[in-house]
């Protein structure tokens, strides 16, 4: 008999196994610990994480789990919701599985972890089996999520946390079915918010949704049994038309494993995935012929559909506005030759140099798909024709510099996290936890009796 994907899912989480690949494994999750770590740092002074400490600021009993760098204590949930915020919130956290994976379940498991007392190595296995988990699911709909307008970071995030911590509390194969379960009934995260403070909302949400599931499923709150597979269940329901595999075993599950298959893409730039290999071609592009902006006749941008429609800010006012805009992604590029922190501010966004050239910015898709990232287009394309009547073209771009295919070494990762860390620090000189032996701590996390000696308590 067939066992079902709700039930094989639960029983991966209760009991894993990795395919003897367990090294090489934890050294993806690791990078994501590094990688959402760094952009909790930089991003921990941004509004919409203060917006979301104040929505909790009444209720901050028991205190079970840190946010490490702004000093405080907060129930696990709650830590959780605000450092997924705000690794999320400048939009520089890893990229993988069509979503953004790290930022929702490294808060969740840290949180989670502190309160338990977990190990180190409880913490870095209970990644991979969140990341197994949300990448199953994705892997059963052949069509985009983002074209629905579905986040995955938010759908996905709230089943991959609850698996994580299912696993950290050593939940049974029932309970960990009906958390799964639970959590799948707790997925939500639109598209349409891109742009706005709610998207990093969303990786909050998620996070915290992960850990609520748990909780419930522990206090006997039931769930259905195939809520995955059933026909009015979450895969179908969040289907675009109703292709969604319900019932392809889920035999696989352990034995060859997804976090080394797709890995983690590192963001190079703090803006929306969809536009760094626009910005790596037109970066190459105006280097190399020391383009200026009144040069700037036409640029033309081709990318896969569903990427255009999460970059859609055509006219960013804002710098929040800037990181879902290819127009931006090309200005920036062109005026300042990077698109870095600096960069995503309402000033620069609003600048008459940069703004003037979002006119000359033009967006055509193709309908090709990469199989390892089924948003994207196979390849992206970037021309620029200049005043004069030259054109340059990019070619076809396969992978970012810093995608999974194409990685940032272990050199171009710590550059980042240090990077984030002056950023942190420059906003707030009192940050909390950012020691000088944070970055080893992580890199070693496996050897690490408890999490709750990562931030140096």
């Amino acid at each position: 008999m067939t066992t079902g994907l709700t039930q094989a899912l639960a029983t991966f989480v209760a009991n894993p196994t990795f395919g003897g690949q367990e090294q090489a494994a934890y050294a993806v999750a690791k990078t994501g610990f590094i990688d959402t770590i760094a952009t909790m740092m930089a991003g921990h002074r941004e509004p919409v994480v203060d917006i979301v400490r104040q929505f909790f600021a009444q209720a901050t009993t028991p205190a079970e789990a840190p946010v490490p760098f702004l000093g405080t204590m907060h129930p696990a949930a709650q830590a959780a919701f605000i450092n997924a915020v705000a690794g999320h919130a400048l939009d520089y956290d890893d990229v993988a599985i069509s979503g953004h994976p790290s930022t929702v379940l490294v808060p969740a498991i840290l949180a989670e972890g502190h309160r338990l007392n977990s190990s180190g190595l409880d913490a870095v296995r209970a990644y991979i089996v969140g990341y197994e988990v949300w990448g199953e699911l994705v892997s059963r709909e052949p069509e985009q999520y983002h074209l629905k307008g579905w986040h995955p970071t938010g759908v996905f995030g709230a089943v991959g946390a609850a698996a994580a911590v299912a696993y950290l509390n050593k939940l049974s194969v029932d309970q960990a079915r009906q958390a799964l379960a639970i959590s799948a009934s707790l997925a939500s995260g639109l598209v349409a918010n891109f742009g706005t403070m709610t998207k990093p909302f969303h990786a909050g949400r998620a996070a915290s949704h992960g850990i609520d599931a748990v909780r419930l499923s522990k206090l006997g709150l039931t769930s259905a049994p195939d809520v995955f597979e059933h026909p009015a269940g979450y895969l179908f329901a969040l289907s675009l038309s109703g292709r969604a595999d319900l019932t392809r075993p889920a035999d696989t599950l352990g034995q060859t494993l997804r976090i080394l298959d797709s890995g983690l893409s590192i963001k190079r730039y703090p803006v929306c995935y969809s536009s760094h290999r626009t910005i790596d071609g037109v970066l190459e592009i105006v280097e190399r012929e020391n383009l200026k902006a009144e040069d700037i006749g036409h640029v033309h941008v081709t990318m896969g559909p569903a990427q255009a429609s999460m970059l859609r800010n055509k006219h960013p006012a804002t710098g929040l506005e800037a990181k879902f805009s290819a127009q931006f992604a090309v200005a920036s590029a062109v005026v300042a030759r990077q698109v870095g922190l600096s960069q995503l501010t309402d000033a620069f966004a609003t600048r008459p140099d940069v703004s003037a050239l979002y006119g000359k910015v033009t967006v055509t898709t193709v309908d090709t798909v990469c199989p390892l990232e089924p948003a994207f287009a196979l390849t992206d394309r970037v021309v620029i024709e200049t005043k004069n009547g030259k054109k340059f073209d990019s070619g076809e771009i396969r992978f970012p510099l810093g995608n999974a295919k194409n990685p940032i070494d272990a050199a171009g990762l710590k550059a980042k996290f240090m990077d984030c860390v002056a950023t942190g620090k420059a906003e707030n000189p009192a940050m909390h936890g950012a020691d000088a032996g944070l970055y080893d701590r992580i890199a070693g996390l496996e050897n690490l009796p408890s999490v709750q000696s990562l931030f140096g308590k």
